[in-house]
């Protein structure tokens, strides 16, 4: 066989498996895989069909070979594990990709063909995707990548504050006082800040002085506020290390945080500041998906009595039965 095809096999199987470095291929490199931020290996997750799970760079290089890919709103990250496990419980030999980050940021690299992480690239798009947001699926729609969609739970808005609240915050107005360091999600890739809890701070007058102008991540955008890259894993360990005293999450982060010994509490909202009516989580399959019929039968399970439960375990509330019926993306 001639060298130069050699070469071209080598490449067209690495891309295949799932990676490449980053400079070897062109065609590849222009469909401009996202950044996955640093230390992030726990949002990561290969699990195996023995039981066994692997995370990082090493679950990235093995998800081509698993037999779904899921790549989910990272506020669920705590609740994977039961419920990946649910699942395969009645999937023998069944493998599961996993990556749970913010939804926009997933939403860029199912756009961009993959990922870069540490130096490498990865080639991949995922079987399921879900995000906190229905207009993240009309985005994947518009690119004929998504046809169908089903809510499959609800949330809320919470203010995570130090134990004890030592700050005595008791609502939104108080993020903006003079003595309050907050962290908060930031604006361009975290569906929390996008699509809610800005909305909230827009109603209470503050997103300026919150934001400072500035629409950036792992930033700071004031003197006291600072823009996260994953806000679900930073909140919690900026109060944690006495770098802010508060800052929006979901209900469930605030539990989780609590449930893992964070020393935390959390400031109940009004309906009105919580959106506990609004907040729903959208999922679907790609219609592209390599693992259709493995993909439907995740999606009825996430919609059984026994998907819905691995979650509401976690402090998420159920959807409707009309919500978990797949529909069209509109």
């Amino acid at each position: 066989m001639p060298f130069r095809t050699v070469i071209k096999s080598i490449l067209v199987a690495a891309i295949m498996l799932g990676w490449i470095h980053a400079a070897a291929d062109d065609n590849v490199s222009q469909l401009h895989p996202v950044v996955i931020p640093v230390d992030k290996d726990s949002d990561l997750k290969f699990y195996a069909a023995d039981g066994s799970i692997v995370t990082g760079s090493e679950a990235l290089a093995r998800m081509a070979s698993a037999g779904l890919t899921l790549w989910v709103a990272g506020n669920q990250y705590f609740a994977m594990d039961k419920v990946i496990g649910e699942f395969q419980r009645n999937e023998p030999g069944l493998s599961v990709g996993l990556i749970t980050l913010p939804p926009g940021l997933i939403l860029s690299a199912i756009l961009g063909g993959g990922w870069t992480y540490n130096g490498y690239e990865y080639a991949a798009t995922p079987d399921i995707y879900a995000s906190v947001n229905l207009g993240h699926l009309r985005k994947l729609k518009a690119a004929n990548l998504m046809s169908q969609y089903a809510v499959y739970m609800h949330n809320e808005l919470q203010i995570m504050v130090t134990k004890g609240n030592s700050k005595h915050v008791t609502g939104i107005d108080d993020l903006v006082r003079p003595d309050i360091r907050t962290s908060m999600p930031n604006p361009v890739s975290e569906g929390i800040m996008q699509f809610y809890a800005r909305k909230v701070l827009e109603q209470h007058g503050i997103w300026q002085k919150i934001s400072g102008g500035k629409e950036c991540v792992a930033c700071q955008t004031t003197e006291n506020n600072y823009f996260t890259a994953v806000h679900h894993r930073e909140t919690p360990e900026r109060i944690r290390d006495g770098k802010s005293d508060a800052g929006i999450v979901w209900k469930t982060e605030c539990l989780e945080a609590q449930r893992r010994g964070a020393p935390v509490d959390a400031v109940d909202l009004p309906v009105s500041d919580s959106l506990r009516d609004e907040v729903s989580y959208a999922i679907g399959a790609l219609d592209n998906s390599k693992h259709k019929a493995v993909a439907d039968r995740y999606l009825a399970f996430v919609a059984s009595r026994a998907g819905q439960a691995a979650y509401v375990s976690f402090g998420f509330v159920s959807a409707s039965p009309d919500e978990l019926r797949l529909k069209p993306i509109e």
